[in-house]
């Protein structure tokens, strides 16, 4: 990871870490990179944003530094990080970029920078983007006269990304009722269009964004309102989006919570059995429950594991040639149709598993043992110095010769803030907590956490 960018783009507070005057110089740096790519030095670039108060104020410095460096700036305004991924390898573009910090609170902001497969961009154009923010390279010039970049209304690229979605499903969800928690994010008035036109009976909730309640105490990360809603409301299915929809999980028909490993079982063995899975093999990342790798081995199908964050799941699918993968929390990447995380993508697709198997969705994904995890995040003063002392790395290697084989623990940091992540996986929650509260303690204990 980089100064600024980690894991899932340039991410911190809004006017803090992530100031107009940064966004600014991304854009300008952006539009004069792939400038040189053509001949009239006019790059093309596509931006959505999600509802967050500061995406408005990002995508006005983003879009003036990317004019500014004579690249014309198309705008999708409101919308998904998987549409601007689609509509970015469809139509052409040089590049995209999506302003929006997924799950995270309101107060905080990012930028997504994606090259014109709808895959995130290299680590090097990252570097690069790094040292001009910091002065280290000398000035860009700026275009003149009639080579500045035009700011160019593109909500129309929405609008054919919501039809390609249509069109994925090969039958209709009449009679269907399906709940939708949309965050308050960027699906608010996306999702139901979609299902609603496939012909689902749809109820909604989290849809009323104001710019500062998007992912608070609603979508992916705050399902309970979700289980509760589908419950009460006596709901065939339920799916929660995060703030960019890039993430999707579901609630089945009695309330209870469906994630990602669920998820890429369900439909991996659908796949598997229409013969639809490339190369017979899921690509997790390390998190993924042990679980999942015990049912796909009991029906034959192959895992792969890779560092947690969807970009090097993806990674590893284009260059095997697999269809399917994700994350447990809700990330997953279906080849045949995107090239990243797509959140009203994947409830169709469950949508689909359902109705050809002709079984609900608690049926569906009980077919699949979960192994109780326990997993907590401290606040550390350093993420590397805690990942690399010795008596932390001591108590990791003790921990997991106890469980042998029955269990492991999993001490990795995070992307985007400053926390470390203790993972526990056991034969019962005791067990689990029990291991991770003695990591924390040592954690404490070497004075690595912050009080």
């Amino acid at each position: 990871m980089g100064k600024y960018f980690g894991t899932d783009g340039f991410r911190g507070e809004a006017n803090k870490e992530l100031t107009a005057e940064k966004a600014f110089k991304v854009g300008r740096y952006i539009g004069w990179y792939y400038g040189q790519k053509h001949e009239d030095g006019r790059a093309r670039v596509v931006i959505g944003k999600d509802t967050r108060r500061s995406s408005y104020m990002l995508e006005a410095a983003l879009s003036a530094g990317l004019t500014s460096s004579g690249a014309d700036a198309y705008l999708m305004h409101v919308t998904t990080t998987p549409s601007v991924s689609y509509i970015c390898r469809t139509d052409g573009f040089d590049c995209g970029i999506m302003i929006s910090a997924s799950h995270n609170p309101f107060y905080d902001n990012g930028i997504k920078i994606m090259r014109a497969n709808g895959q995130k961009i290299e680590p090097e154009i990252e570097e690069k983007i790094e040292a001009y923010i910091d002065g280290l390279v000398p000035e860009l010039p700026l275009a003149q006269r009639e080579a500045l970049g035009n700011a160019v209304d593109y909500s129309s690229g929405r609008n054919r990304y919501i039809g390609y979605l249509m069109t994925i499903p090969t039958r209709g969800f009449n009679g269907m009722k399906v709940g939708l928690d949309c965050a308050n994010g960027a699906t608010w008035n996306i999702a139901r269009s979609v299902f609603e036109a496939l012909g689902a009976k749809v109820y909604v909730i989290g849809n009323t964004p104001d710019g500062i309640n998007i992912n608070d105490n609603c979508g992916s990360t705050h399902i309970k309102g979700l289980c509760r809603f589908v419950e009460e409301n006596h709901l065939d299915v339920g799916f929660a989006y995060d703030g960019d929809a890039d993430r999707c999980l579901a609630v089945d028909e009695y309330g209870h919570e469906i994630n990602g490993d669920h998820i890429m079982f369900m439909c991996g063995k659908y796949m598997k059995e229409t013969g639809k899975l490339d190369g017979n093999t899921i690509v997790t990342t390390i998190m993924s429950n042990m679980g999942l790798y015990k049912a796909c081995e009991a029906i034959g199908i192959r895992t792969e594991k890779t560092a947690v964050g969807d970009k090097y799941v993806a990674e590893n699918m284009m260059s095997n040639g697999f269809v399917l993968g994700g994350e447990q929390s809700g990330h997953i990447i279906f080849g045949k149709y995107a090239t990243t995380g797509d959140g009203i993508l994947t409830s169709l697709m469950v949508m689909m598993t359902m109705l050809e198997k002709k079984m609900p969705l608690s049926m569906l994904a009980g077919e699949m043992k979960v192994y109780p995890q326990c997993l907590k995040n401290v606040v550390v003063k350093d993420k590397q110095a805690a990942q690399q002392n010795p008596a932390v790395l001591a108590a990791v290697e003790e921990v997991n010769k106890a469980l042998a084989g029955e269990g492991r623990l999993l001490l990795r940091a995070s992307g985007t803030e400053p926390k470390i992540r203790v993972m526990v996986e056991a034969g019962t929650d005791e067990i689990c907590e029990k291991y991770v509260d003695q990591l924390i303690a040592v954690i404490r204990r070497e004075g690595l956490a912050v009080d």
